[in-house]
This record gives structure tokens, C-alpha cells and sequence, in this order.
């Protein structure tokens, strides 16, 4: 299988993938509020009347295209420079409070090898925040997968020090470009799924150890005994996020809509698991697959983002 590796069709790849983590980040958001409303949201599928805002996974997507977009490729610097501005800009996204540190330091000129220790002591985070915003360096990358590696570490160190942190993104960016390379190849990649894909190139650690959990998941396995046994975000590390997003995405390469329920009924950080499982599912079933009354209803992306404003969903 050969992917198209000229700089506007790998562009155009990653804006499928921002489109889809847009749309999970808001839609997860939506179904923060009082238990007993969200539980009864849940079971009768009801979507939030209001504009759905994004957050900061959306924030920190948005710098991540622009850096890709304009060097093609990830320039930490440069990232730093985009999160910071962005940061400086929105700061009430719903920013962690680590993440504000950095990104309060970076925008008042600290340079980012610095501040990304500063709440974390030289070991760095190992949240999942590098891994919310991978999907689409993988799909921009999915032709190379040597490439995905790199960059994906790339776009996690600025903030992520810690090796988790990073293999975290790693895992999203290889899961992102194993759906590019699903919809152009058909159904499968000569009998590997995408688990299998993903857990073989991340490096070992507690992420890919949940991953490997999830692999081993039975094919019937609940939602709700997948979110007990890997976990949907309650830590906010890399290591309980990635592997239920992921697991979720294997099971619903073509379907966003049903990704993106399944996901957010696992709960916990839900804004980030949708981001994520949206990332990769709308690479895999086609930018056709986010229902338009979702798209829609998340808060606008800005130009040149916006369909409606000359950005590119195809």
C-alpha cells in the first residue's frame, strides 16, 4: 500500500483527524454535569441543545497543524511559541494546572526545555496531554511510519518530558495512522489489528502495558469492564487514557458516531478519551462519518479550520 506522501494530501490527512478530536473534545465536554442527567443523556443518546465548546485538547491540536502546516514537520520550538500564544490568548480552556505552569512560563519567555520541568522536577509528566493532540501528526505522517514515531515524540516533549508522556503519543499517532492506512487499504492491514499494530511500535511501559490489556480483552467485553480494568482517564496519565481510547477506536473503525457514544460511556476524562477516539476514528471512516448536526453544534474552529470557512474536512 502506497499513501500519498505530497505535503498537501498529508495535510489535508491531519485535517481529518482535527476535525474528528474538535468534534470528541466538545462532545465529551457536553456530557460533563450532575450524574443522574448525564446517566439518563446516556441511555436515551440525548445531545446538549447548547454549543458544545472545546477545550484545551482542542487548543493544543490547533497549534500542532499550524506548526505542521507551515514546516512540515513538528519544530518544538515553534510548538512551544504556538501552545504559548494559544495559552495567553484562552487561558480558561480547562487547562491542567501543570499545563498552565508550563505554558504561563513559555509565553513569558522561558524557553519550553525549562519549563516543561517546572511543575513535574526533571522527570516530566507523564499525562495524557501529549497523547490528546497526536491524532493528527499521525495521520499527517502515516505514510512513514518512522516518521510517526519521531514526531509524535516530538509534539509530546514540549510538555512531556517524562517517557510516558511521550509514549502516550506515540500510541494516539500510530493508532491515527493505522486508520489513514485502514480506509485506504480496506477493512485490514494484512490481518493486523490495529492493537496489535500500535502495541508492537510503542516502547515498553505502563501505556503499552495497557495496551496490551486491552488487546487481550475478550470480544464481548463491556464498556463499563474495559473502563474498570484500563482505566478512562481518572489519573490523567497517559497510561489510564490512551489504552481504553484506543480500544474503543479497534472496535469502530467505521462508525464515528458509535466511537464517539461508546467512548463517552466510559466516562471519567471524557472530553480527552472522545478527543482521542475521534482522532482516529474519523481517519478511519471518512470525515463523512461525523454527523453533521454534531459538527454543527462544537464551537468553531476559527479559519482556516472551519468547513464553512474554506478549511478542508476531505
Amino acid at each position: 500500500m502506497v499513501l500519498d506522501a505530497d505535503r498537501a494530501a498529508r495535510l489535508r490527512r491531519a485535517l481529518v483527524s482535527l476535525q474528528g478530536l474538535s468534534v470528541g473534545d466538545a462532545f465529551g465536554e457536553s456530557f460533563f454535569g450532575p450524574p443522574d442527567v448525564t446517566e439518563e443523556r446516556l441511555a436515551t443518546r440525548r445531545l446538549a441543545a447548547r454549543t458544545w465548546p472545546w477545550t484545551d485538547d482542542t487548543a493544543m491540536a490547533l497549534s500542532v497543524v499550524d506548526v505542521l502546516a507551515s514546516f512540515d514537520r513538528v519544530d518544538p520550538d515553534a510548538l512551544a511559541e504556538a501552545f504559548g500564544r494559544r495559552h495567553a490568548a484562552q487561558p480558561d480552556r480547562g487547562y491542567g494546572a501543570g499545563a498552565r505552569q508550563i505554558l504561563t512560563a513559555i509565553a513569558g519567555g522561558v524557553g519550553w526545555t525549562v519549563a516543561a520541568t517546572l511543575p513535574f522536577g526533571a522527570e516530566g509528566s507523564h499525562g495524557n496531554g501529549g497523547a490528546m493532540r497526536a491524532g493528527p501528526v499521525g495521520a499527517y505522517f502515516a505514510d512513514d511510519l518512522e516518521r510517526v514515531v519521531e514526531e509524535a515524540r516530538a509534539s509530546a516533549t514540549v510538555t512531556h518530558l517524562h517517557p510516558e508522556g511521550q509514549a502516550g503519543a506515540v500510541a494516539v499517532a500510530l493508532a491515527a495512522a493505522y486508520a489513514v492506512r485502514w480506509r485506504s487499504a480496506g477493512a485490514a492491514l494484512h490481518g493486523q489489528p490495529l492493537l496489535d499494530f500500535v502495541v508492537g511500535r510503542t516502547p515498553p511501559g505502563p501505556t503499552r502495558f495497557g495496551l496490551e490489556k486491552a488487546r487481550a480483552m475478550p470480544p464481548d467485553a463491556s464498556v463499563a469492564h474495559a473502563a474498570a480494568v484500563l482505566g478512562t482517564g481518572q489519573n490523567v496519565s497517559a497510561a489510564d487514557t490512551v489504552p481504553f481510547s484506543l480500544w474503543v477506536a479497534a472496535r469502530h473503525l467505521d462508525s464515528f458516531e458509535e466511537a464517539l457514544w461508546t467512548t463517552v460511556s466510559g466516562l471519567g476524562d471524557r472530553d480527552t478519551t472522545c478527543a482521542i477516539a475521534g482522532s482516529i476514528v474519523a481517519s478511519s471512516a471518512g470525515p463523512e462519518s461525523i454527523p453533521p448536526r454534531w459538527l454543527a453544534s462544537r464551537e468553531k474552529l476559527g479559519s482556516p479550520y472551519d468547513p464553512a470557512a474554506g478549511g478542508t474536512d476531505g
